[in-house]
């Protein structure tokens, strides 16, 4: 009880855990995971629109127990968030995409395992719970990519995410600054990094640099080609997909599907007329293009365009923001650097610290809104 309170006293919120990671995690490793690309304004935006928009607070409504839990795709959480998908999240900590998936089926929540994990979808079947969900990165092969698909279900994936907001790559022109290159290679400048970090070094030690299991099968020495540093094998594999491609998945896959990365009310619309379980209203967190808006800026259009089910993601950092995108039309919530940063921080104490941390702000923030439950938020204003 004593060791659970000081962690709770010593990390409070999300940006305590970010902070602690920091100082753990090999300055390249930071840089991948914290970055976005071209000056970061996209990741900067996604913040502050987020911070403008208001809740009004109700009063007397007595002593309540806020209800925090939803149904999503017909599945009910015990929290309206989830763990999304993170690549080369074994570089972040070691054992990492192993420690999310156990610590989602534990809280009952969703996790999303990536294509580019350092781990393939069959190395941790024996951990995965009822909802473990695949993210696609688009192989242009139709053979690699039904295999793909079997290996996925094979292992025990439940939804598949197709992400479509990643045509080519981006610059992050933090991420190449660091000197992080793509397989990893610990060259001096790196290993000197390393050598500051001794607890990730430790953890990592026996291991060596992660890499790309899931595409192992599929590259046939592939790494070797002349790609940017920023760039990696799994380029190499993928295609800019099209509606067709789209079509193609959602008669391929038994199973609730979802397109990750729409942030147009036509697209969305067109989605839904394909069949599409859910849409998922992204930016990718501002790592992809740095033009674009604030995904909370167009989440209400996409809600009024759409029946669908709304995933949301992007700039969110807390209960507080988990509320502010419900009551702006989504229906769940999606949070990936915030996940990595509780695992980096304190290992696998991490995810249920932070599902506490977000449990505690949302019923504090309920409590103000007299919201006995998360269909009572009220509608949302634009604080000036």
């Amino acid at each position: 009880m004593v060791r659970a309170m000081n962690v709770t006293s010593r990390y409070p919120a999300l940006s305590d855990l970010r902070t602690h990671a920091r100082r753990r995690i090999p300055k390249f490793v930071w840089e991948y995971l914290d970055s976005g690309t071209g000056v970061e304004a996209t990741k900067a935006r996604n913040r502050m629109a987020l911070a403008r928009i208001g809740l009004t607070p109700s009063v007397l409504h007595g002593e309540f127990d806020p209800d925090l839990s939803t149904t999503f795709l017909d599945h009910r959480f015990p929290l309206p968030v989830g763990i999304a998908p993170v690549g080369m999240s074994g570089l972040i900590w070691p054992d990492a995409e192993r420690l999310l998936a156990q610590a989602a089926d534990r809280l009952g929540l969703p996790y999303t395992l990536s294509t580019v994990a350092t781990v393939a979808p069959e190395d941790i079947r024996d951990v995965l719970g009822a909802q473990a969900w695949f993210q696609m990165y688009p192989p242009r092969d139709e053979d690699i990519r039904t295999d793909m698909l079997r290996r996925a279900r094979e292992a025990g994936f439940s939804t598949l995410v197709l992400t479509v907001d990643v045509p080519v790559a981006s610059r992050r022109e933090r991420q190449t600054r660091s000197g992080l290159t793509n397989p990893p290679k610990l060259t001096p400048r790196l290993m000197a990094q390393v050598a500051m970090r001794p607890a990730w070094a430790m953890a990592m030690a026996g291991k060596g640099m992660p890499r790309m299991r899931m595409l192992d099968a599929y590259t046939d020495g592939a790494a070797n080609k002349n790609l940017p540093t920023n760039a990696h094998v799994g380029y190499l594999l993928r295609t800019s997909p099209d509606w067709d491609y789209v079509a193609w998945l959602r008669d391929a896959w038994e199973g609730p599907f979802v397109v990750k990365g729409v942030q147009r009310p036509n697209d969305a619309k067109r989605l839904e007329g394909m069949g599409v379980d859910a849409i998922w209203v992204s930016n990718h967190a501002g790592r992809q293009f740095d033009a674009g808006p604030a995904t909370i800026e167009v989440l209400p259009a996409i809600r009024a365009a759409t029946g669908l089910p709304i995933i949301f993601d992007s700039g969110v950092e807390g209960g507080l923001d988990i509320l502010r995108a419900l009551a702006s039309g989504a229906d769940f919530v999606m949070m990936g650097r915030a996940w990595h940063y509780a695992v980096a921080a304190l290992g696998a104490k991490g995810p249920d610290h932070l599902a506490h941390i977000l449990a505690e702000d949302l019923k504090a923030n309920m409590g103000q809104l007299g919201a006995r439950d998360l269909r009572s938020l009220g509608a949302p204003f634009q604080l000036s």
